[in-house]
């Protein structure tokens, strides 16, 4: 539908040359935007709370109800707002809410620390400039897991991780090397962590080096300087582990292969990518590219 695919690209373009293009008027677009029915054919009530259950059951309760209007539009439905959250709070559809947990940073060592050379600057301007680490703790029924991450900073995709029963050198060591083999970027590249020990660490940094790759580190009890991976982290655990019985390791694992590279990756729709899956805005942004320029 226009007024849809206008939307998912009105960050690329402007809306008058948008408009202009695909032979629609600026107001009318900005009615749709508003919950309008220019061009489009209402919902009934019954048919509007099938596909919020819908879209609940899909994305296992992560979304509120910004997320469930863009994913309708998205799929070229109306979709507004106040009407979205009603028919929610009737049903008693909601998302999950997040919690707090226990922070896995171990910075008491006397090992060499980087500076803070990403600065809070989360917006880089194209793939394999700025990667960024952490761990996270899952406690289950067999035991605790930790969960390593590496994140682009560019479209927020989660480009390598590792899961195992301790937070050990080798644990972020094992996530950084899925990213490098998936991506296999230039040298250059700024890999940003806290002070964790398992980061600060020889083996660590002698991987780094190898893969030529500059190091950079959140100051000490900062955690905001590392926003965007704990932020992360926060909405794997709100949409996925919240309220949930964890029983055996074999069961998170599996449960976070299916969050990490089957929905965050490819379906969730990232408000800080214009509510775009990380898939979605790369491939945008390879589209402007130059045709023969690729990203593994």
């Amino acid at each position: 539908m226009k007024y849809a695919w206008m939307e998912a690209h009105e960050g690329l373009f402007g809306l008058s040359e948008l408009c202009g293009t695909l032979g629609v008027s600026v107001s009318g677009y900005r009615a749709w935007v508003r919950g309008g029915v220019a061009n489009r054919k209402g919902l009934t009530d019954e048919q509007l709370l099938a596909l919020i259950q819908a879209i609940h059951t899909e994305c296992k309760g992560a979304y509120g109800s910004p997320r469930r209007v863009r994913e309708r539009r998205g799929r070229g439905v109306p979709a507004r707002k106040g009407r979205v959250e009603r028919r929610m709070g009737e049903n008693g559809i909601r998302a999950r809410h997040q919690r707090r947990y226990k922070a896995t940073t171990d910075s008491k060592h006397g090992l060499p620390v980087a500076d803070n050379r990403l600065g809070r600057e989360f917006q880089p301007s194209a793939p394999n400039q700025v990667w960024t680490a952490d761990i996270t703790a899952l406690w289950t029924e067999d035991g605790g897991l930790y969960l390593a991450i590496v994140l682009d900073l560019f479209n927020r995709a989660v480009i390598g991780w590792s899961i195992q029963s301790h937070m050990k050198a080798p644990l972020v060591i094992d996530a950084l090397t899925m990213a490098w083999f998936r991506r296999q970027p230039g040298p250059g590249v700024m890999l940003h962590s806290d002070q964790g020990s398992q980061y600060a660490s020889r083996a660590f940094q002698d991987r780094l080096k190898e893969y030529g790759m500059m190091g950079s580190m959140s100051r000490k009890g900062h955690c905001w300087d590392n926003a965007p991976t704990e932020s992360g982290f926060g909405t794997f655990k709100n949409e996925r582990v919240q309220g949930i019985r964890l029983r055996s390791h074999t069961e998170v694992k599996d449960m976070i292969f299916e969050y990490i590279e089957i929905f965050y990756n490819r379906k969730r729709l990232h408000s800080s990518l214009g509510y775009q899956s990380p898939v979605r805005c790369l491939e945008q942004w390879l589209k402007r590219q130059l045709p023969e320029k690729r990203v593994a």
